[in-house]
């Protein structure tokens, strides 16, 4: 199966051209917290070139619909379902926090439970906590730090996100320390590409996760309220 995987959820711009039979043959990923709706198609252009594979080739194209900046997201999105429409070909999502724990949790094996988190301002942080072999602790919410703290009862964890170092830096005192601090600005490409080939568009569609509302919202019914014109 040939994947394109792209990802602008976070505080980078990144695309890989996966080739399940023999791993990743192209990516690239540029840091940046602003400006993924003019870097992202270049890129995207420069991947598939490398990769030598034409569009209408690809199986499947998967992208990151968050927790992450609501404006990248949909730069990352509207990019994936405008290329899937154009080539004939199925999308799907994959969550932020599922691409940060899924290297750690494909180690098999490692008893240490592992917390996805991203910052999500405000003393607030989304995550999500699974145990070493995938199991879920606590499923995906957006919280303030210290209830993500809490989750120190499972043990030391292994902190995987952007988010990493703010939690380790307030860890109770009185609980086990983490096993490993990784602290990423965005997932690996390369797991956003993997993740789309196990799930299917039903499961996993390629829409925006969201945890929270925006924090501006139009008015439900802008005309209620308003004088009507009579009825004639």
């Amino acid at each position: 199966m040939l994947i394109l995987a792209i990802d602008t959820a976070l505080d980078a711009c990144a695309a890989a051209v996966l080739d399940t039979s023999a791993g990743v043959i192209a990516q690239e990923s540029q840091p940046m917290k602003r400006g993924h709706a003019e870097a992202l198609m270049p890129l995207i252009a420069r991947v598939m070139k490398a990769s030598g594979v034409a569009f209408a080739a690809l199986d499947r194209i998967s992208a990151t619909t968050g927790p992450g900046s609501f404006t990248g997201l949909r730069v990352g999105l509207s990019a994936a379902r405008g290329i899937a429409l154009a080539a004939g070909k199925p999308v799907v999502g994959v969550t932020t926090l599922t691409a940060f724990a899924a290297p750690i949790v494909s180690e098999n094996g490692e008893p240490h439970p592992v917390i996805a988190a991203i910052d999500a301002r405000h003393d607030h942080v989304y995550f999500q906590v699974l145990g070493g072999d995938g199991s879920a602790l606590i499923k995906p919410k957006v919280a303030p730090i210290a209830e993500a703290l809490d989750a120190a009862r499972f043990g030391a964890p292994h902190l995987v996100g952007n988010a990493a170092k703010i939690l380790a830096d307030r860890w109770p005192a009185d609980a086990a320390p983490p096993f490993k601090i990784d602290q990423q600005a965005a997932p690996d490409i390369a797991w956003v590409a993997w993740l789309g080939a196990a799930v299917s568009p039903e499961s996993s569609p390629a829409r925006p996760y969201y945890l929270r509302a925006p924090d501006a919202k139009p008015p439900k019914d802008p005309l209620s309220g308003a004088a009507q014109p009579p009825a004639s």
